[in-house]
């Protein structure tokens, strides 16, 4: 692996995109794949998300009656003519999901690279599609940009879209794209925080992205192996982010991939 001193920046989307039309043969084929794939999702029991997270006090919805007086008498105070809504009760709250997509841009995003980055967007966009679920996406070459913040929405096509309107790139660093992830993965209050690298690892500007992989709660890496990979570098950044490496040599390997490294 190579080591540099490389200095990384955070780039703009309105400096970085090229203003090219929408490929419409890449939107196709990413609804295409979208629909076959098949992502495992754990049974939810909605009686019991109730009990399961942090204490929050919120309006009164007929069912807890854990009332929090202070927070009712400052409410009631505003209200001369209070409703039922208008009670503030303290329920545990159902915990969130948040997750960040890292996908390696560098060099040319084309043939299955293109496959394997439309098949994750859109099954991480389909697992994610809960309410109060977060999706993040982060580009990265010698530098990185965030594609698409926790707190926005986006369709998969319009983000592989954007994927495909940044310059191919030649060098990989895969530590700065680490450090965007993560910053921007901090700013969710989400009970479960999980980054998805989408690489081939094969690192080349920048520091050892080993020290960054150790910030992050659970970091899981896609090892895309159609072409040159690093997979030794790929297992040290899972094993480090308390994560899994599973690798994937077509975009018909991303579902199974993601189902084994995000069931618990």
């Amino acid at each position: 692996m190579l080591v540099t001193s490389q200095a990384a920046r955070r780039r703009e989307l309105d400096e970085l995109l090229e203003d090219v039309p929408p490929d419409r043969e890449v939107a196709a084929m990413a609804q295409r794949i979208a629909r076959r794939l098949s992502i495992r999702r754990r049974p939810r029991d909605t009686r019991q998300e109730r009990g399961t997270g942090a204490l929050a006090s919120v309006p009164y919805r007929y069912g807890s009656d854990d009332i929090d007086l202070d927070k009712t008498i400052e409410m009631l105070t505003e209200r001369p003519r209070p409703e039922d809504t208008d009670i503030i009760v303290r329920e545990r709250m159902g915990s969130r999901r948040a997750a960040v997509l890292i996908v390696d841009v560098s060099g040319s995003m084309r043939g299955e690279k293109v496959r394997i980055a439309a098949a994750t967007v859109a099954a991480l966009s389909a697992d994610l599609s809960g309410a109060g679920d977060q999706l993040a996406v982060v580009a990265f070459w010698s530098d990185a940009a965030l594609l698409k913040p926790l707190t926005t929405r986006a369709t998969p096509t319009a983000l592989l879209d954007q994927l495909l309107r940044i310059p191919a790139r030649g060098l990989t660093n895969v530590g700065f794209g680490l450090q965007v992830a993560q910053t921007e993965l901090a700013r969710s209050a989400a009970r479960r925080r999980t980054a998805i690298l989408l690489t081939d690892a094969v690192h080349n500007a920048g520091p050892d992205p080993r020290t960054f992989a150790r910030r992050f709660p659970e970091l899981h890496v896609l090892l895309e192996t159609d072409g040159e990979h690093d997979a030794p570098l790929g297992r040290d950044l899972a094993r480090l982010g308390h994560g899994r490496m599973a690798p994937v040599h077509s975009h018909r390997d991303v579902a199974p991939a993601l189902n084994r490294v995000l069931t618990n």
